[in-house]
């Protein structure tokens, strides 16, 4: 068993050093955060399963703090409201419970992070379908493979895994980084 955990870890290590390849992606992504809050406007995001927490877990880094004390970052996560959740997917169908939410909350100009380990959930397919009508940025948070979301997105960032495990590891170590380029981008003196 300890060397199963080992090649785990081992595994894991080797995926977070391919992740740092892609240092430009990811800063673009920052860069494309920093550039919406300052116009006003919102982050949002939606996942499902793990993700789900994960986009909870994000966004309340971003309203919240990530590390530096400063002003609260207009950020949501459409997975946390279960009356919204439930109604819709009772009225519309599962498929709608994110484009439906951003229907009302999502304006243009605001960014839409779609976190996906296979790339291909119906549901943020179709919030990414949405937010193109409303002129909302789309960027895909997904695995190696990418899915449908990587050729939907405006910005996709496919992370070097292929396990669900790994992908979702990648991409809350993603989601971190972006939050701590965001507070240094718009705070540089915290």
């Amino acid at each position: 068993m300890q060397q199963y955990i080992k090649k785990q870890f081992d595994e894991l290590i080797g995926h977070i050093t391919d992740l740092g390849n892609l240092s430009g992606e990811i800063n673009r992504i920052a860069d494309i955060c920093v550039n919406a809050i300052r116009d006003g406007k919102k982050i949002i995001f939606c996942g499902n399963g793990g993700s789900a927490a994960q986009s909870q877990h994000l966004a309340a880094e971003l309203v919240g703090r990530y590390k530096l004390e400063r002003p609260a970052i207009n950020a949501i996560s459409l997975t946390v409201d279960t009356s919204n959740l439930t109604a819709i997917g009772n009225d519309y169908g599962y498929d709608a419970v994110f484009s439906r939410q951003l229907e009302g909350v999502g304006q243009a100009g605001d960014i839409l992070f779609g976190l996906s380990t296979s790339g291909n959930s119906k549901n943020i397919i179709q919030a990414f379908e949405t937010a193109r009508a409303k002129k909302i940025t789309t960027i895909a948070l997904v695995g190696k493979k990418g899915g449908t979301m990587k050729e939907l997105a405006d910005f996709a960032l496919p992370v070097p895994a292929e396990t669900s495990a790994h992908i979702q590891e990648l991409h809350i170590a993603t989601g971190h980084i972006v939050c701590d380029l965001i507070e240094k981008k718009l705070y540089p003196l915290s």
